[in-house]
């Protein structure tokens, strides 16, 4: 496929009681493209997707408080961890977009795809003029 006859859709999902793992799982798929007949994996076909309501997303177990997110600066002493109860009272919407960065590949194709990704921590968007479709997963 030629990159002019790509055809990009756009999608909304509802992260409201859903699973972060297999929220972002199915969400790494559209943006990757892998739900299409066309899929080529040198090249961006995935489509566009809108997550609402990411502050709702479930985690189970003990994760609350377990769960950790690494960072460095690059200098010493600059490492910090975060638990996800911090993270989700400060940016609920990294919680969704670190899941799915790790789901996609690790180079330039997959930080282009990564910006095809709308995250919103409440349940208003503005992208309702590209009249998104509901995913359900």
């Amino acid at each position: 496929m030629k990159a002019g006859e790509i055809q990009k859709d756009w999608y909304i999902a509802d992260a409201e009681n859903k699973t972060l793992g297999r929220l972002a799982s199915g969400v790494a798929q559209v943006l990757k493209g892998k739900h299409k007949p066309t899929y080529t994996p040198h090249m961006d076909m995935g489509d566009f997707v809108v997550v609402i309501n990411a502050e709702k997303v479930r985690v189970s177990g003990k994760k609350e408080m377990q769960k950790t997110y690494f960072s460095h600066s690059g200098y010493p002493g600059g490492a910090k961890e975060v638990d996800l109860y911090t993270i989700r009272r400060l940016h609920p919407e990294r919680i969704v977009e670190n899941a799915v960065k790790g789901m996609l590949p690790h180079n330039r194709l997959g930080r282009k795809i990564f910006s095809n990704l709308k995250v919103y921590s409440g349940p208003d968007h503005p992208h309702s003029a590209q009249q998104p479709k509901v995913m359900d997963f």
